[in-house]
C-alpha cells in the first residue's frame, strides 16, 4: 500500500470513528433525555418536506423554506435547554473531530490539502512512527527548569539554571508569535547532552497542536532527501514530496547540522533551503554540536552570512544532562 492509499485509510478511518462516535454518544442520550429523540425526529421530517416541497411544488419551496427554518430553530433551541438543564455540554451531539479544520476529510474546501494532512504525510514518507510517543515525552508540560545548575557559568555569563529560563520563555514567545512574518529563526548550539534537542521538540509538539505543518530532520537524512530529488530520474512523487517540504513546511527544524558529508554540493543545498525560506518568511531552528566559529569555517560565506544576520543563536553550555534520545 503506497502513501497515499495509507492516507485515505487513515482519513475514512477518522471520519468513520468520528460518525460512530456520535451514533454512540446520540444513543446514550435518546436513552437518559427521551425529548431529545422526538425533537431530531421532528427535525429530520421537517428536512423531508422541505426536499418534498423543492421536488414536487418548487414555486412553494422558497416559502416553506422559511417557515420550516423558524420551526427548527424553536426545536434547536429547545434541545440547547434539555442539555444545558442535564449538566450536559452543548456540543456533545455534534462530531468531535481530530481536525475541525478539514473535518477529518484531509482536504479544505478549495480542494487543497489541510495542513493535518500534510503533516500525515511528512510523517509517512519520513518514517516518523514515533513522532507521536516522542513528543508526548519531550514538550513544554515536561521540561524541568529545575534540573539546571543554578551554579554561576563562565561561559553563558549567568547560571544554566537562569539562562534557559529565558531560553524556554523564548521559544514559548516564538510559539505564541509564529504566525507573525517576523523573520524569526533559531540556532542552537553546544555540545551535546544540553537540551538542545529537546527543546526542539517542545516547540515542534507546541506547532504541531496548533495546526502547523512541522519537519523535523537530522541534517545527515536531509542532505540525502535533497540527494535522491537531484539525483534519481524519474523522480517518484513522494521524493518530490519531500523536497518541496524542506522548503513550504510551516516550520524547518535541522537536527545536528555538522554531522553530514560537508562539501560543494551540500553548501549549495544548505544555502538554497536558508535562502528560499527567509525569502518566503517560513521559518527555521537548527541545532549544531559546532561553535559560531566553526560554522564560520565548515560552510561556505554565503550560508554564514544568512545565519548571523538572520538567525538568532542561543548557547547551551553546562554539565551533560543527558535527556536527550
Amino acid at each position: 500500500m503506497d502513501n497515499r492509499q495509507q492516507l485515505k485509510r487513515l482519513y475514512e478511518q477518522r471520519k468513520d470513528k468520528a460518525n460512530k462516535d456520535l451514533e454512540d454518544r446520540r444513543i446514550e442520550i435518546y436513552k437518559f433525555i427521551p425529548k431529545i429523540q422526538t425533537i431530531d425526529d421532528q427535525i429530520r421530517v421537517m428536512g423531508l418536506r422541505v426536499a418534498k416541497a423543492a421536488l414536487y411544488e418548487p414555486e412553494k419551496a422558497q416559502y416553506e423554506l422559511k417557515v420550516i427554518e423558524e420551526e427548527i430553530k424553536v426545536l434547536q433551541n429547545e434541545k440547547r435547554k434539555l442539555l444545558a438543564d442535564h449538566k450536559i455540554p452543548a456540543d456533545y451531539l455534534q462530531h468531535h473531530y481530530q481536525c475541525d479544520v478539514c473535518q477529518d476529510t484531509g482536504f479544505l474546501d478549495t480542494g487543497k490539502p489541510c495542513a493535518c494532512y500534510q503533516q500525515e504525510r511528512i510523517k509517512l514518507s519520513y518514517k516518523h512512527s514515533n513522532l507521536t510517543e516522542k513528543l508526548d515525552q519531550e514538550n513544554f508540560s515536561t521540561f524541568d527548569i529545575h534540573i539546571f545548575s543554578t551554579e554561576f557559568s563562565e561561559a553563558l555569563g549567568k547560571s544554566s539554571f537562569q539562562h534557559m529560563g529565558e531560553v524556554k520563555q523564548l521559544a514559548l514567545d516564538f510559539v505564541q508569535n509564529f504566525k507573525q512574518k517576523n523573520n524569526q529563526n533559531f540556532l542552537f548550539f553546544g555540545p551535546t547532552g544540553l537540551g538542545k534537542t529537546f527543546l526542539c521538540n517542545c516547540i515542534a509538539k507546541a506547532l504541531l497542536d496548533k495546526g502547523h505543518t512541522v519537519l523535523y530532520q537530522t541534517a545527515f537524512r536531509t542532505i540525502d532527501t535533497i540527494s535522491q530529488y537531484r539525483f534519481t530520474n524519474p523522480k517518484t512523487e513522494d521524493m518530490r514530496f519531500n523536497y518541496n517540504m524542506l522548503l513550504n513546511c510551516d516550520l524547518l527544524i535541522i537536527d545536528d547540522l555538522g554531522t553530514e558529508m560537508i562539501n560543494s554540493f551540500s553548501n549549495t543545498e544548505w544555502f538554497n533551503i536558508i535562502n528560499t525560506r527567509l525569502l518566503d518568511q517560513k521559518k527555521t531552528i537548527i541545532s549544531t554540536n559546532f561553535s559560531p566559529q566553526q560554522i564560520s569555517e565548515h560552510y561556505s560565506d554565503r550560508i554564514a552570512s544568512r545565519l548571523f544576520g538572520y538567525y538568532a543563536f542561543i548557547p547551551f553550555a553546562g554539565a551533560d544532562l543527558r535527556w536527550e534520545i
